[in-house]
């Protein structure tokens, strides 16, 4: 379970950035108090435009950024006061690797299954689960720096779920990836979905959101626009598909 009330978040702006935003303000307000639910075995989708605050909320989400205020609940944790605790339950995966180039694709996930304390035949069980489904096995002991795009996106989501967490947060996972490693992402979301997991992705591809979704917020200028289920979002469209219903939402609230 994910909870979020009142959640806000505030980045104070040096003189430098408010030149070149052409702004005397002092605080640009990312995330303006927003509440949603996140519900076990069920896809939660944040959709949103570029700058909508999207990102910013997933961030806060994986304890990485701390909110300005209000509460995030993660598995019954208090994840604002306690988030070490919380990132033991959560996996966040981001299309951006971060991935230290030097070591094998083995020696990145097993490094990250022991600094999460899991034990050698957890992983090895894990290791093998995941391997096998995203097809890894004929290159886990290459270097980082010798993979390509789709492969280092493939040891991201190891390293996300190696620890096989309770809550899984996906910040468009299948950005720039090929068709192929795209639809394992997909099929491993759904496994999380089949398991029992909190799921919580954002994406552009709204393919994908038809494919997945159960529940789906929408975010603009940092404020919650929409926030039910995908199936009454579906009912409710006054235009002829997903994309079109999306743009005509957003320019209602602009």
């Amino acid at each position: 379970m994910i909870r979020v009330e009142n959640l806000r978040k505030e980045f104070v702006l040096t003189k430098k950035l408010q030149k070149e935003y052409a702004t005397k303000d002092k605080v640009a307000l990312a995330v303006d108090n927003i509440s949603f639910e996140c519900k076990p075995g069920r896809i939660f989708s944040l959709l949103g435009p570029n700058g909508a605050g999207k990102t910013t909320t997933m961030r806060m989400l994986s304890t990485l950024f701390t909110p300005t205020s209000g509460t995030i609940e993660i598995a019954g944790i208090d994840a604002i006061a306690n988030p070490n605790e919380a990132r033991k339950k959560i996996g966040f995966l981001t299309g951006s690797t971060g991935l230290y180039q030097r070591l094998t694709a083995n020696e990145i996930v097993k490094y990250f299954a022991d600094l999460y304390g899991v034990k050698k035949e957890d992983y090895e069980r894990r290791k093998e689960y995941l391997f096998d489904l995203l097809n890894m096995n004929d290159f886990q002991h290459k270097r980082i720096g010798k993979l390509s795009t789709g492969m280092k996106q493939k040891v991201s989501i190891c390293r996300t779920m190696i620890h096989d967490p309770e809550v899984v947060v996906f910040d468009e996972p299948t950005s720039g990836l090929d068709v192929i490693t795209s639809e394992n992402i997909i099929k491993l979301i759904r496994d999380c979905k089949n398991q029992g997991k909190t799921v919580i992705f954002s994406s552009h591809i709204m393919s994908e959101v038809d494919l997945l979704c159960d529940d789906l917020a929408i975010i603009h200028k940092g404020k919650i626009i929409f926030n039910d289920t995908f199936a009454n979002f579906k009912a409710g469209m006054q235009t002829e598909n997903l994309t079109s219903e999306f743009i005509h939402l957003i320019h209602q609230n602009s």
